[in-house]
């Protein structure tokens, strides 16, 4: 079979790596892929979000499936568009992917349906939000009601920087169109964790727990990125919550979605604070996350095509989604001055050194070859991927692996993983 995958960063590469392995799979193409992807499938030059050219593009190339890597793809439409061309396709229809494309919409369902979340209020208007905001105790979350690429949420310590987030969102519009509508939320604390499901719209099955770090700096510290690193399981999530997540979250948000009208189908990922409350929803994301994709694929042992095809075909009861027992890290290594200004064009060098550690895998983000070289071409460039019989030994062979590669101004953080070596008290 042939096989597209939508997109061009760290999760496509996982994507189109692990489809490739699939043994019906014969061919993968990429639009519009990366320098590291071009290792694993054919590359197109055709954007994520040019909807009309991906499904040419799909009846060009005759591939049996698509899979949409990244939100904003889906929340244009373009699994119902592939759809409506015949073409099977693994991804969120744009109702269904309302669930990230408004993050209003998200906190009203879970209102509507008793999902627990943070209590919150959604406006259009600077001044009613300034207000409200100015009522609340601090710390308070201001977000901008659309896609943001991970950086339209604004954690507070006080009302004058929630006043100022504002500012930011709404009058300054750092997210553009994103902030046409913010959600002003409260603070919820605890420790945060990723939960994973694949879904055709009854049967749910979830993936290992996975978290991810945010913020730049070591510590949590600094501004939101797109994610900085992810491990494989974390220990935050214990067998009991685990459950109480499924039943208290996962199920009735596939249930509330199909009652709306807008059943869901493909992979639900739940951004959770673990706190004194039990789990609370963040946010919703209606794809895989990205660097979430890349420890959790390695950790995959189903064939990755199977489940996407039992998923459109609405039997994924049949198939038993098996993992590997052992731990994965992903380390972002990502360009000097990010979230922020950044150069391209870098020569990224010891990629191949770093390749050959053992159960390690170099996912590409960021990168375009230039005259025969990988330059960095992204904010965040690199996903260095390591399986590990436990989280330590995933974190030391990650870390090892990073510390060959190299170019000018390259920044990752020093604490991936270090939350769960305190949980598990090493």
């Amino acid at each position: 079979m042939k096989i597209l995958v939508v997109g061009g960063g760290g999760r496509e590469h996982a994507l189109a790596w692990k489809l490739a392995q699939g043994p019906r799979v014969e061919k993968v193409y990429c639009a519009p892929g990366n320098a590291g992807i071009a290792g694993q499938a054919e590359c197109v030059a055709v954007g994520a979000e040019d909807i009309g050219g991906q499904v040419a593009l799909a009846r060009d190339k005759a591939v049996d499936l698509v899979v949409v890597g990244p939100e904003a793809p889906l929340t244009l439409g373009l699994a119902d568009r592939m759809a409506e061309a015949g073409i099977r396709v693994c991804g969120a229809s744009a109702p269904a992917a309302r669930i990230e494309g408004s993050k209003g919409f998200a906190k009203d369902l879970m209102k509507k349906y008793g999902i627990p979340t943070a209590g919150y209020a959604v406006f259009e208007e600077y001044g009613p939000a300034a207000e409200y905001i100015r009522s609340r105790p601090a710390p308070i979350v201001v977000k901008a009601d659309g896609l943001a690429a991970g950086k339209g949420v604004l954690i507070c310590p006080t009302t004058r920087d929630a006043v100022e987030a504002l500012d930011q969102i709404m009058k300054a519009r750092a997210f553009g169109s994103a902030g046409d509508r913010v959600v002003v939320e409260d603070c919820l604390v605890g420790e945060e964790a990723s939960f994973l499901v694949f879904t055709d719209g009854r049967t749910i099955k979830p993936m290992p727990t996975s978290q991810d770090h945010k913020a730049i700096y070591d510590g949590d510290q600094g501004p939101n990125t797109g994610g900085m690193g992810a491990y494989s399981p974390a220990p935050v999530v214990t067998a009991d919550l685990h459950d109480e997540i499924m039943e208290r979250i996962m199920r009735p948000t596939i249930e509330a979605m199909a009652a709306e009208g807008c059943p869901y189908k493909g992979v639900l990922y739940a951004g959770l604070m673990i706190g004194e409350n039990g789990p609370q929803v963040l946010e919703f994301n209606a794809r895989f996350g990205d660097p979430e994709c890349q420890p959790l694929l390695m950790r995959l042992k189903t064939d990755l095509a199977e489940i996407f095809e039992a998923i459109i075909e609405g039997r994924l009861s049949d198939v038993e989604v098996e993992w590997d027992e052992r731990a994965a890290l992903c380390l972002v290594l990502a360009s000097g001055g990010y979230p922020g200004g950044y150069e391209k064009g870098r020569v990224i060098s010891g990629l191949d050194q770093a390749g050959r550690v053992e159960d390690v895998m170099v996912f590409h983000a960021g990168t375009a070859e230039r005259d025969g070289r990988i330059v960095t071409s992204g904010g965040r460039v690199l996903g260095v991927t390591a399986l590990g019989p436990d989280v330590g030994q995933a974190i030391d062979r990650a870390y090892t692996a990073a510390e060959m590669i190299s170019w000018p101004d390259m920044y990752y953080r020093r604490d991936i993983g270090r939350k769960a070596l305190r949980r598990l008290g090493v």
